[in-house]
């Protein structure tokens, strides 16, 4: 074996010994990085090293200069607590600095515990496990749909690569993984290559004591094309990679693997899964694999054989952009280009809403994706089988079901698989140049809710349209009536929840909701039918993007002022109408995060703290409208679950009828006085 003794004579070396060695310090890197921080995770990235190095050395296709290259090869670390792996990839690759890997962990570090979307060279926010599977997948369909877009007669599509995902055994416990990778087989992503590091441990003891699951067979009834390997034997990596590439399905490549590879005396111990190693093993370990004992010991020969191909990447990279400028010669396809990977949205109008219709906010928000579709060639989506109730049926109609048959397709049949899609959305948002939506009922948004949140840190344009949004659904009950949903979606940081009060408010919420490149949002929609307000689309529009705005007001001060989402400013319009004794000013709050965000003046404005009671009006939980209405307001809402019953019976039985609500209204002004 070579050692770092024997670095005057590298360039003699056999490349095979060369790759050993470059592999030794990156393990070296590891180990120090992670007992340094005093916390991580060595033992699986140690396992992973032979083939992420292998892939990166060899096949990886990036710009050495710019991370962020439009067709750059994806790579997905899913197993986001190998963190160290991918840093120790990246400093190799000259994107990170050893001060960089010696601050792993640590405060405003560009090595925080898990991958984060901002750290140049990393794809995804990762970490939380199986989710990272379903964002490679999304990756992977976004690049087939845009490769086929840019598919002329004058020349090869600028977008052609291919997305790399490194799992580990507990990404493939999370059923979500096993979700997405059911779609990725039935759309036939040929592009798509998943490496699974089978090594037989984790946190708690072995694998076999909670999974003896056959993924072989599972993934290949899915449609996916799966091999096993020696995962630290080079020549099985390689062959593998290379069969992958060529074959038209998914490919799934099984390496098994050694926990903590390479270690004095821990190979194979799941101890090694979560905690540092202890320093008298580092240094028997870097003695076995020919390195010092010096911490984050990483020599230029190491450095500079890992970026061998550099040069031919970087002319590669230079070839592309020379034949993207001679296609985007093409008036046609420069447009196309710059409203995809340039990401430059039309000037795009919005759908009529006539005042005094009646619609329900969620045929209004089919109407408006109808209109919206014809203007944003790349807005792509679908429902989790529940077209007809989310009305994304003439969508799919128009624009066809993606398949591997009809990869222009841009409707996305995703099943009844609400996290998968979630995820899915997430990979297609990253990638770039289409913009995701997905759809299904408010009550099943907690499925979805780890993929939210994940958007929401990761900052990226998701739309997710919620249908059924109140205990108006009726007589299918309380497991499909949301009480506590919208308020808790609420809850999370960057994230815009949107409940429109009507078509027009529906549209202009759609508009925000395209428009907010670095904000995830929600549309809570109606499933009975709501009065289109009677004013100007301008004013709607306006007044949404401001998240709050009055929609009727009084003469003089109000004395009462009624703040209401969605279905419940007709109810506060109609419950006004009985009490014209009373001066009253009714606001709109369509999205709560966007009102937050106006200036103080402007809160004033629509909500004076003083000289009048506030009342909220909402078909959900009270919790949390303290905040706007104050000690001494009231709280129309439901705290309690729905029941089995027609829509027009429970809104008599929960007290949202304008006669009840009144009352509670002069009841509390009676307590109050």
């Amino acid at each position: 074996m070579r050692t770092y003794e024997d670095l005057d004579s590298f360039q003699e070396w056999r490349e095979e010994d060369k790759d050993d060695f470059t592999i030794n310090v990156m393990k070296g890197l590891i180990m120090d990085g992670v007992r340094k921080a005093n916390s991580g995770h060595p033992g699986g990235a140690m396992s992973s090293s032979d083939f992420a190095y292998i892939l990166f050395s060899e096949y990886l296709s990036l710009d050495p200069d710019n991370p962020d290259w439009e067709n750059r090869d994806r790579f997905v670390l899913s197993a986001g607590h190998e963190s160290m792996l991918l840093y120790s990839l990246l400093f190799m690759s000259g994107k990170m600095t050893l001060d960089d890997l010696k601050s792993f962990r640590q405060f405003q570090s560009k090595t925080p515990g898990h991958p984060e979307l901002e750290i140049p060279g990393v794809e995804c926010t990762t970490g939380p496990l199986g989710q990272g599977v379903g964002m490679g997948i999304g990756m992977a369909l976004a690049e087939v749909m845009l490769h086929h877009a840019f598919d002329h007669k004058s020349g090869e599509s600028p977008l052609s690569h291919f997305t790399y995902i490194l799992a580990g055994d507990g990404d493939l416990q999370e059923p979500v993984a096993l979700g997405a990778a059911a779609l990725a087989g039935h759309w036939g992503l040929g592009k798509l290559i998943l490496y699974y590091d089978s090594n037989n441990a984790q946190i708690s003891g072995n694998v076999g004591r909670a999974d003896s699951t056959n993924y072989v067979g599972i993934f290949e009834s899915m449609g996916w094309n799966v091999r096993e390997i020696d995962g630290h034997n080079h020549e099985d990596i390689r062959n593998a990679i290379e069969t992958a590439k060529v074959i038209d399905m998914p490919s799934l490549i099984i390496g098994k693997t050694t926990m903590a590879k390479g270690t004095a005396t821990r190979e194979g111990d799941h101890e090694t899964h979560g905690a540092p190693l202890p320093q008298e093993e580092i240094d028997a370990s870097k003695e076995k694999m020919g390195l010092p004992v010096e911490a984050f010991y990483a020599p230029k020969e190491a450095i500079d054989h890992f970026q061998k191909r550099f040069s031919n990447l970087r002319e590669e990279v230079q070839n592309w952009k020379e034949n993207l400028n001679s296609t985007l010669n093409n008036p046609d396809l420069k447009k196309q280009w710059n409203q995809t990977l340039g990401e430059e949205l039309p000037s795009f109008t919005l759908p009529k809403f006539e005042a005094g219709d009646s619609i329900a906010t969620r045929k209004a928000f089919g109407t408006t994706l109808d209109h919206f579709a014809t203007q944003l060639p790349y807005l792509v989506g679908g429902s989790a089988d529940l077209e007809p109730s989310n009305y994304t049926g003439n969508f799919a109609k128009a624009y066809e079901d993606f398949s591997n048959e009809n990869p222009k397709g841009r409707n996305l049949a995703f099943g009844v698989r609400e996290f998968p899609m979630a995820v899915i959305m997430n990979g297609l948002a990253l990638h770039g140049g289409v913009i995701p939506f997905g759809g299904t009922f408010l009550v099943f948004a907690d499925y979805e809710r780890p993929a939210i949140r994940l958007a929401a840190l990761q900052g990226i344009r998701v739309i997710h349209e919620f249908t059924h949004d109140s205990f108006y659904v009726g007589e299918d009950g309380p497991t499909h009536q949301p009480i506590e949903h919208a308020m808790s979606l609420r809850t999370i940081p960057n994230y815009h929840v949107f409940r429109p009060a009507d078509g027009k408010e529906t549209a202009a919420c759609f508009q925000l909701a395209i428009q907010n490149e670095k904000t995830p949002s929600a549309l809570l929609l109606t499933r009975q039918g709501l009065p289109v307000l009677d004013l100007s689309q301008d004013d709607v529009s306006n007044g949404v993007s401001k998240g709050a705005y009055i929609v009727q007001d009084c003469e003089g001060k109000p004395e009462l002022v009624f703040l209401a989402t969605g279905s419940e400013v007709s109810l506060a319009m109609a419950t006004a109408e009985q009490m014209k004794d009373k001066q009253i000013r009714i606001v709109s709050m369509p999205c709560m995060e966007l009102f937050d965000q106006q200036s103080d003046e402007y809160k004033q404005s629509i909500l004076p703290s003083r000289g009048a009671m506030k009342i909220s009006m909402e078909a959900g939980i009270t919790f949390g409208w303290e905040k706007y209405i104050g000690q001494n307001g009231l709280s129309i809402g439901i705290n309690h679950y729905g029941a089995s019953a027609p829509a027009k019976d429970l809104e008599q039985a929960f007290g949202f009828t304008p006669n009840q609500v009144e009352k509670k209204i002069r009841q509390a002004l009676e307590k109050l006085l």
